[in-house]
């Protein structure tokens, strides 16, 4: 999902850099010491997940834990997914320094969303946790395509159908990362539920 350089608008590029350098000073403003270890644990995820890609046009296709890092998270995931980003593009050379803003607010931003929508629901034993966990994940990646898509298309129209390509493309990843979130959320509920904040009577 990383775009790369040389591709967008600079008006996309402006507005990408404008809400995640938001995203980012909120997310540094409650991020306490306490969770300094859970930040730095899920931005190691996400470096590790998405460096396995697969090149698709502009964009790519890959892991992202984007649910997973917004549930846990909340607004801390925009500072997470900036600095794995970063290193991304130092060391590998994947997206670049001037769509930094832009990858970083399309996978930020639906992590955000779906903290809000689904991060209540984590408090529900049994099958209500697993499909809300099921659901952020999904609907993370299903956001960050479409805003992926959003992006190259006002870029230009001559991307509509590599934009179309990338939503379908994500179709699949979709699904693992639903899975993957499910599974994870309901292992940590099990074994650390104060991972999730969850109070043991209330498990």
């Amino acid at each position: 999902m990383h775009i790369s350089e040389g591709v967008l608008s600079t008006p996309v590029l402006i507005t990408g850099g404008a809400v995640a350098f938001a995203g980012t000073a909120v997310g540094l403003k409650k991020l306490n010491y306490d969770k300094i270890m859970s930040v730095s644990l899920l931005t190691a995820t996400f470096f590790v997940a998405s460096l396995i890609h697969v090149p698709l046009g502009p964009g790519s296709v890959h892991l992202i834990m984007g649910g997973l890092m917004g549930l846990l998270l909340g607004w801390s995931c925009f500072p997470a997914i900036l600095v794995a980003l970063f290193l991304q593009t130092v060391f590998f050379q994947f997206g670049g320094l001037t769509v930094l803003g832009v990858n970083t607010t399309i996978m930020a931003l639906p992590a955000l969303l779906c903290y809000y929508l689904f991060r209540p629901w984590l408090k529900n034993n049994g099958n209500k946790r697993k499909i809300a966990a099921f659901g952020c994940g999904f609907l993370s990646i299903l956001l960050s395509s479409i805003l992926q898509a959003v992006a190259l298309t006002i870029t230009d129209s001559g991307f509509w159908h590599a934009a179309q390509l990338v939503i379908a493309a994500h179709i699949p990843v979709m699904f693992i990362e639903g899975i993957i979130t499910m599974f994870t959320i309901s292992f940590l509920a099990k074994v650390q539920p104060e991972f999730l904040q969850i109070s043991k009577q209330e498990e």
